[in-house]
C-alpha cells in the first residue's frame, strides 16, 4: 500500500474510531453518522488533505459502495414480510406503488427545463437516482416512539424496498444512452439479462440457500455464528454469479433476500411445528400467520440477518465518507443556480407531491401525509447509482455528478436536522388528535417504549 493510501486508511479509522467513542451522546443531537462522515470525507478529498480521489482509487470507492449495496438490499429484503403489506400496508403499498413511479416522472420531467444539456435519458437517469429514499438519515424521524406504528412502518416498508424497485428504471434508462458498457445489450438484451435472469437467479441462490440453512440448523449442524455469515455469502454469490452473466448484481442480490427470508421462516414455522407435535403426541396445524409458528419464524431470519444489517450500517458510514471525498467535494466549486433549485426541488416538489397525490382519499390527516412527504432522505442507493454513472463515464456525467453530489448533500443536512424536531412535534400533534377523535385513520398512540439503546438500521429494518 503506498503512503498516500497508508494515510487514507488511518485518517479513515481514525474518524470511525472517534464518532464510535460519542456515538451514544450524538444519538440525542441533531448529529447524525453521515454528517460527520460525509463532512470527514469532504476534507481527505481533493478539495482538502487529497488523500482520497476517485482518479487514483476508483477501484477501492467502487467496491466499498457497491458491496455495501448489495449487503444493504439483501438484508432488507430479508426483513420484509407479507404482513406488512396487509397490516396497514395500503400506505407502503401507495408509496411504493404509485407515489415512486411519480416521483421518478417528476425529477425526469422538472430536469428538462432546469439542466439544459442533458439528454432525455440523461434526465431520466436524474430522476431514478434521486427517487429512493433512506430512512437511516432521519432515523428518529421512522423510529420515534411518538410517530404512529401506521406511519413508522409504512416509512420503514417504503425505505426497505424503493431502492431495489428503482433498479429495473436506473438499468433501464442506462441502457438508453449511447456510449455506455449497457448500451451494448441493447435495451431488450439488458432487460433480459438485468432483470428476467437476475431475478430468477436471485430466487434460485436465496430460496436454495434458506432450504440448505434451515435443515441446517433444524439438525444442529450450523453454530450462530456461521448461520449469519451464511448471508454474507449469499449477497456475494448472489451478486457475484448475477455479474458473470452479464446482468445485474444488485437485483439478484435484493430478490434473492426475499427469497432467503421467506425460506428461513418458513422453515423456523415447520420447525417449531414439529417440535409441538413432539412434546405433544400428536400432529400440530401447521401455523396460518399468527401465534408461535409464526413468531418464531421472525424471530430466526432476524437473527440470521442482523449481525450483516449491522455491518451494512458501519459500511454505509464509510460510504457517505467516500462520497463527501469523491463526489460532494470535488463538485462544491462548481455549482450554479439551476442546479441548486433543482437539489431544493427534488427533496420538496417532487417527493411531495406525488405523496400527496398517492395518499389522497386515504383518510389521512394533512399533517400524516406532509410528514411522510418531506421525510424522504436521499441515501446509500443515491450515492451508489451516482458513482455508477461516473464510472460509466455517461456523456452528462459532469453535470449529472453535480446535482446529484448536491441534492444527496442537502438531505444528509436538512433531514438530518429536522428529524428529532419534527418526529416530536408530530408526536405530539399525533397523541392530541388520537385522543379528540378516538377513530382517528392514522390509529392510536404507540404504547411508551421501556429503556434501551437508539435503534440502528438493523433494528429498524
Amino acid at each position: 500500500m503506498s503512503g498516500g493510501g497508508s494515510w487514507a486508511v488511518a485518517a479513515v479509522a481514525a474518524v470511525t474510531a472517534g464518532y464510535a467513542l460519542v456515538s451514544r451522546r450524538l444519538a440525542t443531537t441533531v448529529v447524525s453518522a453521515p454528517m460527520v462522515f460525509t463532512a470527514f470525507g469532504v476534507a481527505v478529498g481533493p478539495v482538502g488533505l487529497g488523500l482520497l480521489s476517485l482518479d487514483h482509487d476508483a477501484g477501492a470507492v467502487l467496491t466499498l459502495v457497491e458491496g455495501t449495496l448489495t449487503l444493504v438490499l439483501l438484508t432488507d429484503a430479508m426483513s420484509v414480510r407479507r404482513r406488512d403489506l396487509r397490516v396497514g400496508g395500503f400506505l407502503p403499498r401507495r408509496l411504493l406503488g404509485i407515489a415512486l413511479p411519480l416521483t421518478i416522472g417528476a425529477g425526469w420531467l422538472l430536469a428538462w427545463p432546469l439542466l439544459p444539456g442533458l439528454t432525455l435519458w440523461e434526465l431520466a437517469l436524474i430522476g431514478a437516482i434521486l427517487a429512493p429514499t433512506d430512512a437511516a438519515l432521519g432515523e428518529s424521524a421512522v423510529a420515534g416512539p411518538g410517530v404512529p406504528p401506521l406511519v413508522r412502518k409504512g416509512l420503514k416498508v417504503e425505505s426497505g424496498l424503493n431502492d431495489g424497485m428503482v433498479l429495473p428504471f436506473f438499468v433501464l434508462f442506462l441502457a438508453a444512452i449511447p456510449g455506455t458498457a449497457a448500451s451494448a445489450e441493447g435495451i431488450a438484451g439488458t432487460f433480459w439479462r438485468a432483470l428476467v435472469l437476475s431475478t430468477v437467479l436471485g430466487l434460485v441462490i436465496g430460496g436454495v440457500g434458506g432450504r440448505l440453512l434451515s435443515g441446517s440448523r433444524a439438525r444442529g449442524w450450523v453454530t450462530d455464528e456461521w448461520r449469519q455469515v451464511f448471508v454474507l455469502a449469499v449477497a456475494a454469490g448472489s451478486y457475484a454469479l448475477a455479474v458473470v452473466i452479464d446482468g445485474s448484481g444488485f437485483i439478484a442480490a435484493w430478490v434473492a433476500g426475499f427469497a432467503l427470508g421467506t425460506s428461513l421462516r418458513r422453515g423456523a414455522r415447520r420447525a417449531a411445528v414439529s417440535a409441538a407435535e413432539a412434546a405433544a403426541g400428536a400432529p400440530v396445524a401447521p401455523a396460518t400467520g399468527t401465534g408461535t409458528g409464526t413468531a418464531e419464524g421472525t424471530a430466526a431470519s432476524d437473527d440470521t440477518a442482523r449481525p450483516a444489517a449491522r455491518l451494512g450500517d458501519f459500511l454505509a458510514a464509510l460510504s457517505f465518507l467516500v462520497f463527501g471525498a469523491v463526489l460532494l467535494g470535488p463538485q462544491l466549486q462548481h455549482l450554479d443556480w439551476r442546479i441548486v433549485v433543482y437539489a431544493v426541488l427534488s427533496l420538496t416538489v417532487v417527493r411531495m407531491v406525488p405523496v400527496a397525490l398517492c395518499l389522497a382519499g386515504t383518510g389521512l390527516s394533512l399533517a400524516t401525509v406532509a410528514y411522510a412527504g418531506w421525510f424522504g432522505p436521499r441515501g446509500l442507493a443515491s450515492v451508489v447509482f451516482g458513482l455508477l454513472v461516473v464510472e460509466e463515464h455517461v456523456p452528462g456525467t459532469t453535470l449529472i455528478g453535480r446535482v446529484v453530489a448536491l441534492t444527496i448533500a442537502l438531505s444528509i443536512l436538512l433531514h438530518g436536522l429536522t428529524a428529532h424536531f419534527l418526529a416530536d412535534r408530530y408526536g405530539d400533534w399525533h397523541r392530541a388528535a388520537a385522543a379528540r377523535r378516538p377513530g382517528l385513520r392514522e390509529g392510536p398512540p404507540a404504547p411508551e417504549p421501556g429503556p434501551g439503546p437508539a435503534p440502528g438500521r438493523a433494528d429498524t429494518a
